[in-house]
């Protein structure tokens, strides 16, 4: 759905990508992002001095959008955000600039998280802006950033809603950066402003962790977890019903879609070793994680194995146009950043049909409040459960 935003007698055409997935009741902006622009567009009027400008977590690309005619560095874990981004530049017609070598650049220099780890600023940066993200361990990394950029200049300010801003938020801040104080309540989301204090000594990030667990075949596996990544401290409920109730056989090509950290397609490299896996999440910290694990456990084995970021299988189905895919393993997320909704399933299930070869398995394991067994009778004619607790089920379904 398009959607007009408007401040500050400026006006923008915004949309959540993929459009055509998203309900017409979600918005590519909310009160969070209105109360920063209010908040950085007041001290980029009063600064005299103008270092870059860094934006973090914008989920739907309005704040990139917002801020263009300073050229800011925009950083992401989120596919889908990096696309938003890109859409809504396009559609508002914020054109590339001409940067010092004379080369048409984009208005917006956009980094994934994974290359944020290693990115540094010639400049320390004026405004250093965030949106809160829903993982601590996520806000952790990049306080651990922002502390290498900034200057006891630099303007750090975060926001979110008012369920985001935890106590733990502030004490994160105040731990990493330094002083940290909140703004009173707007629209239901406020901000944090945050001072560095040079006299906090840099602390070493402790992603990736590691942690063991044994697979389907009593192999126990290493896995290593960047900060973004669902689960990263130990597995899942659902991925440990999984483990013990995959089959994969000898020359299938696997699919592990919203891999996480990889341990399922890991678990396939184990159960078969010649099959080929490929990787498929919308974090790119999720992504590299899977790549690390492939090569703590299966060091031989990588160039079987594919790893792409993308919106569901979209990235994959525009490289190859017929099916191919014999197997397919998936835990479908039921929320898009902080909106909860079951378009990803659906959009993961029919993805799938497309991606799978005639009698291929999609194997689908989730919550059973989810009622993923509705989607896959509307879309592949019924499913099967392979196996289910009291919480969790396992269903099975393939293509006819």
């Amino acid at each position: 759905m398009n959607t007009e935003f408007s401040m500050a007698e400026r006006q923008f055409t915004l949309i959540r990508y993929p459009e055509k997935h998203q309900h017409k009741s979600l918005q590519a902006w909310d009160s969070a992002d209105e109360l920063l622009i209010e908040h950085v567009e007041a001290h980029l009027d009063a600064s005299s001095t103008l270092g870059p400008i860094l934006i973090f977590n914008d989920d739907f690309g309005t704040l990139g959008c917002w801020f263009t005619q300073y050229n800011p560095i925009w950083i992401s874990d989120s596919y889908i955000s990096v696309r938003s981004l890109q859409e809504n530049l396009r559609r508002n017609h914020l054109k590339p600039v001409m940067n010092e070598e004379g080369a048409l650049t984009s208005p917006v220099t956009s980094l994934t998280s994974v290359e944020s780890l290693t990115f540094m600023p010639e400049r320390a940066p004026s405004v250093i802006m965030l949106k809160v993200p829903r993982t601590l361990a996520l806000l952790e990394q990049q306080l651990i950033d922002i502390k290498r950029y900034a200057a006891p200049g630099t303007h750090i300010v975060a926001a979110g809603k008012i369920k985001a801003v935890t106590k733990s938020v502030s004490a994160l801040f105040e731990k990493i950066i330094g002083p940290a104080k909140t703004s009173l309540a707007k629209k239901k989301s406020r901000l944090v402003f945050s001072t560095l204090d040079e006299s906090i000594a840099p602390i070493p990030s402790p992603y990736p962790e590691t942690w063991e667990c044994k697979g389907a075949t009593g192999q126990t596996f290493v896995l290593k977890n960047h900060a973004n990544v669902f689960s990263r401290q130990s597995l899942d409920i659902g991925a440990r019903l999984m483990l013990e109730h995959m089959t994969v056989s000898a020359n299938e090509t696997v699919v592990d879609l919203g891999c996480g950290n990889g341990v399922l397609g890991v678990n396939a490299l184990a159960l078969a070793g010649d099959c080929k896996v490929i990787f498929i999440d919308e974090s790119f910290m999720a992504v590299e994680s899977a790549r690390l694990n492939v090569l703590e456990n299966f060091p031989d084995k990588i160039d079987q194995c594919e790893f792409i970021a993308s919106n569901c299988l979209e990235s994959l189905l525009e490289k190859q146009q017929s099916p191919w895919v014999t197997k397919i393993l998936c835990n479908p997320p039921f929320h898009q950043q902080n909106a909860i909704t079951d378009h990803i399933a659906w959009q993961m299930f029919n993805d799938s049909k497309h991606a799978l070869v005639k009698g291929g398995q999609l194997v689908v394991v989730g919550n059973r409040h989810l009622e993923h067994h509705v989607k896959l009778k509307r879309m592949f004619g019924g499913s099967d459960v392979l196996a289910s607790d009291k919480k969790f089920v396992i269903l099975g379904t393939a293509k006819r």
